[in-house]
Order: C-alpha cells, then sequence, then structure tokens
C-alpha cells in the first residue's frame, strides 16, 4: 500500500510506541505482550490516525499515543471475541485463548483496554480519549444490537446500517478524527475527518459481508455469516426481492439448518440470482465517493494521495 510507504518512519516510530505501552513487569504478561506484538495485522486503525494528522497538519507525539491507544482498544476487543467465538485462530495465529485458555485471555484484554487508557490520562489526553470511548461505546452497542435481530430475523436496511455504523465504522471513524485533533486541535476538523472515515468504516463492513457470498475478485464463499445467523446486505436485499416461499425457506435454513452445506449453499445461491451482491457492491461504492468528496476537499499532497490509496484498499482487497 502507497499508505505504508509513506508512512514507513512513523510506523517504525509508532511500533516502538505501542511495543512500550504495553510492557508488563509480570512475566507471563510480557510474554503474552510480546505474542500479541508480534502477531499484528496490518495497522490499518493507527494508519487512519496517523494520515489524518498529516493530512491536517503535522504528526505529533499525541498522533504517536493517539494511535497506540486505538490499536490497544482494537487489540482488546479482538482478544474478547475471540473468548466469545470460541477462535482457535486469529490472523493465521493461534488465539490468544487457544494457547493460554479463556480466563487469561479475557484478563489479557482488560489489561490492554487498562493500559490504553492509562497511555491517553497520564498525557492529558482527555478529548481524544473522549473520541475513541465513545467508538468502543458504539462497538459494544452494535453487537448486541445484531445478536438481539439475529435471534428474531428481523433485521431492515435499516437497522442494518445502524448496526455496521457502530460496530465497525465507529473505530475508523475516531481513528480519523482523533488523528485531526491531535494535529491540530481544530474540532471543526475533527468531526469533518470523523464523517469521512464513518463513510470509509460502512464501505469496509459491506466488503466484509461480501466475503461471505464469495465472487471471482474474492474467492469461494464461506457461508460463515449464515451459519451465524448474521443478515448482511446482500441478504436483505434477497429476502425483500425474493418470492414469498423462497423467502419462507431461507429464514427456516437459517433458523434451523444453518449448519447444513447444502442449505447454506441454497442461500448463497439465492442471494447471488436476486442481485444480491451488485445491491450490497453498488452501496458499497457510493459510500467510497461519499468518502472521496470529503477527501478531495483538502488541497493535493502527498498525504491526499496516500488517503485515497488506503481508500481503494478499503474496497479492492480480498481478505
Amino acid at each position: 500500500m502507497l499508505a505504508t510507504q509513506f508512512l514507513s518512519a512513523e510506523l517504525l516510530y509508532f511500533d516502538k510506541t505501542f511495543n512500550e505501552a504495553v510492557k508488563s513487569h509480570i512475566t507471563l504478561l510480557d510474554v503474552i505482550m510480546q505474542y500479541v506484538a508480534k502477531r499484528k495485522g496490518k495497522r490499518l486503525r493507527p494508519i487512519f490516525v496517523l494520515l489524518c494528522a498529516k493530512l491536517c497538519g503535522t504528526i505529533t507525539e499525541q498522533s504517536y499515543r493517539a494511535a497506540a491507544l486505538i490499536e490497544l482498544l482494537h487489540t482488546a476487543t479482538l482478544v474478547h471475541d475471540d473468548v466469545v467465538d470460541d477462535a482457535e485462530q486469529r490472523r493465521g495465529f493461534f488465539s490468544i485463548n487457544a494457547i493460554w485458555k479463556n480466563k487469561i485471555a479475557v484478563l489479557v484484554g482488560d489489561y490492554l483496554l487498562s493500559k490504553g487508557l492509562l497511555l491517553s490520562l497520564n498525557n492529558n489526553d482527555f478529548t481524544i480519549l473522549t473520541i475513541l470511548s465513545e467508538a468502543v461505546k458504539d462497538m459494544s452497542e452494535g453487537e448486541l444490537l445484531q445478536l438481539e435481530k439475529s435471534r428474531k430475523l428481523d433485521i431492515t436496511e435499516a437497522v442494518y446500517f445502524e448496526i455496521i455504523k457502530n460496530k465497525t465504522a465507529s473505530l475508523i471513524s475516531s481513528a480519523c478524527g482523533a488523528g485531526a485533533y491531535s494535529s491540530t486541535q481544530d474540532l471543526e476538523l475533527t468531526n469533518k475527518c470523523k464523517k469521512m472515515g464513518e463513510k470509509i468504516g460502512m464501505a469496509f463492513q459491506i466488503k466484509d459481508d461480501l466475503f461471505d457470498y464469495g465472487t471471482d475478485d474474492i474467492g469461494k464463499p464461506t457461508g460463515n455469516d449464515i451459519k451465524e445467523k448474521k443478515i448482511t446486505l446482500p441478504l436483505i436485499y434477497a429476502l425483500n426481492n425474493c418470492k414469498p416461499s423462497t423467502k419462507t425457506k431461507i429464514k427456516y435454513i437459517l433458523k434451523n439448518k444453518n449448519k447444513s452445506k447444502q442449505d447454506v449453499q441454497f442461500v448463497i445461491d439465492t442471494v447471488i440470482e436476486t442481485g444480491g451482491i451488485d445491491y450490497a457492491t453498488n452501496v458499497m461504492q457510493n459510500f467510497i465517493l461519499e468518502a472521496q468528496e470529503l477527501l478531495y476537499t483538502w488541497p493535493k499532497s502527498e498525504a491526499r494521495d496516500a488517503m485515497q490509496d488506503l481508500i481503494d484498499y478499503t474496497t479492492n482487497r480480498k481478505k
């Protein structure tokens, strides 16, 4: 990605800040933190922080702390998610709970969260802490709303957008806002970057939902969302545009036969045949266009080009 090349030196410094932030004097915890640091992902959210800081002004020490805070919060939620989902792998590595069991994993997630809070509080980064704390609240509400609606199978398109806005877009939005604030302390610019980040986050989650159905670009369908009774945008469109008898059958499969490969494939085929994939792809592209409109209110610069590249990655990534 152009963004990682553009920020290569800054990301090295960020890694140092993050590794310092997670250090512990307890041997077991320090071993686990070293494991967490080694299996880091693409660092998308810290990149959003640093890019928005550079887009609006200059990267500062507060920018690096904001990037570390968001990575700590994001990692904490992933550790807890793996416990809830009983997942044994994350990013190609064994999950914390797979190696050290659930009790330790939950405590590690709590530790990461507390280290993030202390990193901000000890440096008086109160506004940035407020921005990111709101995102954590939104994420929890989004997950709970999705669980509630999955039980009743009554998710409308409006509810779906509310879920993904809270569950995914809020953290990317907050990353962009925190980056802008760290370099400017300008609330108007902060809110503009948050709005841009929200649009990117909405597109990011729709892309994730499309992976479940598979296309020539994405690869084989997995049907994992169907197995977990998650009703996403492609399926919502299919349910609204198929025959009543097909709709009844799909709901029956989701409730009673969501582990059957044949029945899951029927749902996937119906979504594709009714145009659910095309519809969701168009919605995703509209969110990207809205994000780009906001981005291009800034003058051309290396930072803007890098952000454009990062936006393109959101919808072109293969996993």
